[in-house]
């Protein structure tokens, strides 16, 4: 397989998302390395357990300096993720499956709020993200 179309591909639809579908990439992407990160500690696969943990903190890191701080949801959405952050480093320096296992349902809870609000903002129409 070439490898160079296929990432010439992956770029070309990356670039053709509207933001609210890189949104949601982005939260489902939290989502999956959280459950990778929490499967890795159940096998004490530290390696992969520590970058999949690198991983949710980049991306929580990364929606949080890209807020539009114009809006008022920012303010909420801000300490969230601060909070988000600080936890997740617990969680990788403690290796704490417990606090893991608290934050993986408020990642999903954020895709679907935020999967939510795509929806709302397309109009209504429940036009698939």
């Amino acid at each position: 397989m070439d490898r160079r179309g296929y990432q010439q591909y992956k770029t070309q639809s990356v670039n053709s998302m509207t933001p609210g579908e890189l949104l949601l990439l982005l939260c489902d992407e939290l989502v999956k390395r959280g459950t990778l990160a929490s499967i890795s500690l159940d096998k004490e696969d530290y390696t992969t357990f520590e970058a999949a943990m690198d991983r949710c903190i980049a991306i929580v890191k990364y929606l949080d300096k890209t807020l539009d701080r114009k809006y008022p949801i920012s303010k909420e959405l801000s300490p969230l993720y601060e909070f988000f952050t600080y936890d997740l480093l617990q969680v990788k320096l403690g290796r704490n499956k417990q606090e893991l296992e608290r934050l993986r349902p408020m990642f999903a809870d954020l895709r679907d709020a935020f999967h939510a609000a795509d929806r709302n903002n397309s109009g209504g129409q429940g036009e698939p993200v």
